[in-house]
């Protein structure tokens, strides 16, 4: 089936919030004509990239206990101890951006089970997602070995696409006044506009067949 309607993802993979609107994400599958398209907007690299100190580390911390009552996703031990307590890795989404960027140049259609796999790396397996190593080996885990050549090479192209990439989202997230991630852009194929961000963290079905009705 053609697909004529589009869901476009604005995210950071470092984002906790992101991270626990992923359920209801997933649940997009499941729509048939429905594409999904992941845009990550930079919240967290470059000039958004900060140390991680023990003040940020106890806002992430309260943060994402509110975000596990409300979703479910789990933020476990291990991240606490060997992410948040690190201070020598500055808390940055570039890496992570990137390699999603390798995934959609080479096999756009696993971008987002990537983008789950790093997230669950971090927040469940309390890997540092900020060191391009970890990343190439998480997808070569998911058999993206092309991606992770790619993202261990750090080509030119590579770089191009993914500024590029971020800018787009920047640009969309400016024009629908989205103030933050994650939010969700939707395109009928006539006109595209902004979804209300609460129905991520809701049942994740609900995502689902509200634009199954539509």
């Amino acid at each position: 089936m053609t697909r004529t309607r589009t869901v476009t993802y604005l995210f950071d993979p470092l984002c906790g919030w992101c991270y626990g609107a992923s359920p209801a994400v997933a649940s997009l599958a499941a729509v048939a004509d429905l594409a999904l398209e992941l845009l990550p907007v930079g919240l967290f690299s470059g000039a958004g990239a900060r140390p991680m100190d023990d003040g940020f580390a106890a806002y992430a911390w309260a943060n994402d206990q509110r975000i596990q009552a409300l979703t479910g996703q789990p933020f476990s031990e291990l991240y606490r101890s060997q992410v948040l307590a690190d201070r020598q890795r500055r808390l940055d989404s570039g890496p992570a951006t990137l390699a999603l960027a390798a995934v959609a140049m080479t096999a756009p259609d696993r971008e987002f089970p990537a983008l789950a796999a790093i997230q669950s790396a971090r927040y469940v397996g309390g890997r540092d997602i900020t060191a391009v190593e970890t990343l190439a080996d998480i997808l070569a885990g998911l058999g993206l070995d092309t991606a992770a050549a790619l993202l261990t090479e750090g080509s030119e192209d590579l770089t191009v696409f993914d500024a590029l990439r971020v800018e787009r989202g920047r640009q969309l997230m400016a024009a629908h006044r989205a103030n933050g991630v994650p939010n969700l852009l939707y395109d009928d194929g006539t006109h595209r506009r902004k979804l209300d961000s609460e129905i991520l963290f809701s049942k994740p079905g609900r995502l689902a067949a509200l634009l199954q009705a539509q």
